[in-house]
C-alpha cells in the first residue's frame, strides 16, 4: 500500500490574477514561504521515503522547505511538471475568461489542447504513469511526497477516484494544500483531499494495523463496510 502525499506549492505573486504555466523565474511570495514552512511543520512526524518535485522554482522551493528539516535530498521529474499552457501562458485570466476556449476547460476538458501548448489528457496521462512509476520504483510500503501543480494534480486525484478527466474541475487544489492518496493492490484511496491543516501522524500504516491482522480491511484494498473506523 504505497501512500502518495500531494502537494501544491505556496502562493507567489502570479498566483490567481496570471496563468503562470512555464513561465521562468516565478518564485514563491513571503506567503508562499511562511506556506511551504507551516506544511514543513505539519509533516515533520511523518517520516517519508522520498520527496519529488516539479522542476518549476515555485514547486523546488516548497518540497526544499519540507525537506529542510530533515536533510532530505528533492528530487525532480518533469512529469510532475506544470500543464504546458502555450499562448496562454503569463496570461491575466480575467483575459483568458473571455476566450472561446475558456467554457471548453471549464466543461470538456478532455477536448482541450492550449493552443500553442499541450492536451489536458496528455497532462493526465503524464503524471499518473510518473506516480505508478514512483510507487513501483518505492514499494509498497513507502510513503513518499510530490509537490506539484493545481491540474496536474487535479488529474491525479481524477485518475485515482475513477472519474472522467472532464469532471476534474470538480476538484480543489489550494496553495499549500495536501491531498494524500493510498495505492492498494486493487484501487487507490483518496484520504485526504485539499487538506489545509490536521495531524498527519496517522498516514503511515501502521505496523500490525488491522489490515495486516484480518481485520475490517483484510487485503488492505477492501473499502470498509458501514464505513469503518477510521485510518488510525
Amino acid at each position: 500500500m504505497t501512500t502518495l502525499l500531494l502537494a501544491r506549492h505556496g502562493l507567489t505573486p502570479l498566483t490567481g490574477p496570471v496563468l503562470a504555466g512555464w513561465t521562468p523565474e516565478v518564485h514563491l511570495s513571503d506567503a508562499g514561504r511562511a506556506q511551504a514552512e507551516a506544511l514543513a511543520l505539519r509533516l515533520a512526524p511523518l517520516e517519508l521515503d522520498a520527496i519529488v518535485s516539479s522542476p518549476l522554482e515555485r514547486c523546488r522551493e516548497t518540497a526544499q522547505a519540507i525537506a529542510g528539516g530533515r536533510g532530505a535530498q528533492v528530487l525532480t521529474d518533469e512529469r510532475f511538471g506544470e500543464c504546458r499552457y502555450g499562448d496562454w501562458t503569463g496570461r491575466p485570466l480575467a483575459e483568458l475568461a473571455e476566450d472561446p476556449l475558456w467554457p471548453v476547460v471549464q466543461t470538456h476538458p478532455s477536448a482541450v489542447t492550449f493552443p500553442g501548448g499541450e492536451s489536458l489528457p496528455s497532462v493526465q496521462h503524464r503524471a499518473v504513469a510518473a506516480v505508478r512509476e514512483w510507487n513501483a520504483r518505492l514499494g509498497p510500503r513507502a510513503v513518499y511526497l510530490v509537490c506539484s501543480h493545481g491540474d496536474v494534480i487535479k488529474s491525479i486525484v481524477a485518475d485515482a477516484m475513477g472519474l472522467h478527466l472532464d469532471q476534474f474541475q470538480r476538484i480543489a487544489a489550494d496553495p499549500a494544500s495536501l491531498t494524500v492518496i493510498r495505492y492498494t493492490p486493487m484501487r487507490p484511496f483518496v484520504l485526504r483531499l485539499n487538506d489545509v491543516g490536521g495531524d498527519v501522524t496517522g498516514l503511515r500504516p501502521r505496523e500490525g494495523s488491522e489490515e495486516e491482522d484480518g481485520g475490517e480491511n483484510p487485503t488492505g484494498s477492501d473499502a470498509a463496510v458501514g464505513g469503518g473506523s477510521g485510518t488510525t
